[in-house]
């Protein structure tokens, strides 16, 4: 499955439009958690069967440049301290080993630039693609992933094909696509979801955790009215309206789709009991933070979706007309207004536990 894997990192560097500079949203969403990872290593991690034995040692999947995986790594390590005080273990508290992972096309000289000279762990990177093996067999205690598993590993194969019912022609994502195109991306999100877990059962220790921050949508909410596919199906319109007038090739467009897909709690819940090796033991949507409706707020967006999915149109759209894209998509945002307040929106926080039973 590796060599069929696509990357599409996040905007490095530290400019204006980069993904440092543009992933605010992120940076509150992870200080919201904050309080709720330290509960569940309170609750869920067994340290007593962990005391002495190795150092703790952390993965952050999909760590892209920071600096917000540097905020999260230091919240699970501050849980863990206080969790070995709480037990008064002090005297064994570990040395911390903490992994960064990204795609090997990550911006990693950015990210270890911005590496905190008064960090209490070891760092390492790590290059690669977390729908495959990534480390030694039981050798990790905690994994965790923000806003990473929401990205497929690929576009579904049907999606490629003309003859297929699944031909996404004049789209590029499944939102209001026919029910074809959303099955087509939903059994790749499954495939890929029963890999990641897998791979995650070979490395993680019996008793471990892995902790994700993922972009959903409500059990009781379609597919077209998640807010981030009717903000791709406002993108689509972008492009269509360029390739109307000829900017950019209608063929093209034709094969140009976005490898995201947005599950509810019940399809995440579903896949784990499937699979087998991890309980989950928490699942639950993020309060929202609502942006402004202002031209500005309008502006930032599009910034936030580009530094995403820029990657996704590079090679089949020139600089230029990337540039003019997302200009027209930010105008097109201030229009419409009631994306801001719409109900359509879960940032899952889930928890699996592995399982004892191999």
């Amino acid at each position: 499955m590796e060599n069929n894997i696509k990357a599409y990192p996040m905007k490095g560097g530290d400019g204006d439009s980069s993904y440092t500079n543009n992933s605010s949203y992120q940076k509150s969403l992870a200080e919201v958690v904050t309080s709720l990872i330290g509960e569940v290593v309170a609750d869920k991690l067994d340290i007593q069967s962990l005391a002495g034995e190795h150092p703790f040692r952390i993965a952050d999947l999909g760590c892209s440049v920071g600096p917000n995986t540097f905020l999260a790594v230091q919240n699970i390590i501050h849980s863990v301290k206080l969790k070995y005080q709480t037990l008064r273990l002090i005297s064994s508290t570990p040395e911390f080993q903490v992994f960064f992972n990204d795609h090997a096309s990550n911006d990693f000289n950015t990210l270890f630039k911005t590496l905190p000279s008064d960090k209490p762990y070891y760092a390492a990177g790590v290059p690669g693609s977390f729908y495959t093996r990534l480390f030694p067999r039981s050798s990790l205690h905690l994994v965790y992933s923000s806003f990473a598993l929401h990205w497929l590993s690929k576009l579904p194969d049907e999606l490629m094909a003309v003859d297929s019912l699944a031909w996404n022609k004049g789209r590029v994502h499944y939102g209001g696509a026919e029910k074809e195109v959303v099955m087509a991306y939903r059994r790749q999100y499954q495939r890929d979801m029963h890999v990641f877990l897998n791979a995650r059962a070979e490395e993680v220790v019996c008793g471990g955790l892995v902790v994700v921050l993922v972009p959903g949508r409500p059990n009781d909410v379609p597919h077209s009215e998640c807010i981030g596919n009717v903000l791709f199906e406002v993108l689509g319109c972008c492009l269509s309206d360029m390739a109307n007038e000829g900017k950019i090739d209608e063929q093209k467009l034709d094969h140009l789709n976005i490898p995201i897909y947005y599950a509810s709690p019940g399809e995440l819940e579903e896949i784990a009991n499937e699979n087998g090796f991890f309980t989950i033991d928490r699942i639950e949507g993020l309060p929202r933070i609502a942006e402004p409706e202002t031209m500005h707020a309008a502006r930032r967006l599009a910034l936030g979706i580009r530094v995403g999915v820029e990657a996704v149109f590079k090679g089949h759209l020139k600089d230029e007309t990337i540039d003019e894209l997302f200009e027209s998509y930010s105008k097109k945002l201030e229009q419409v207004p009631s994306i801001y307040s719409s109900g359509g929106a879960s940032i899952m926080f889930a928890v699996f536990r592995r399982n004892h039973k191999y």
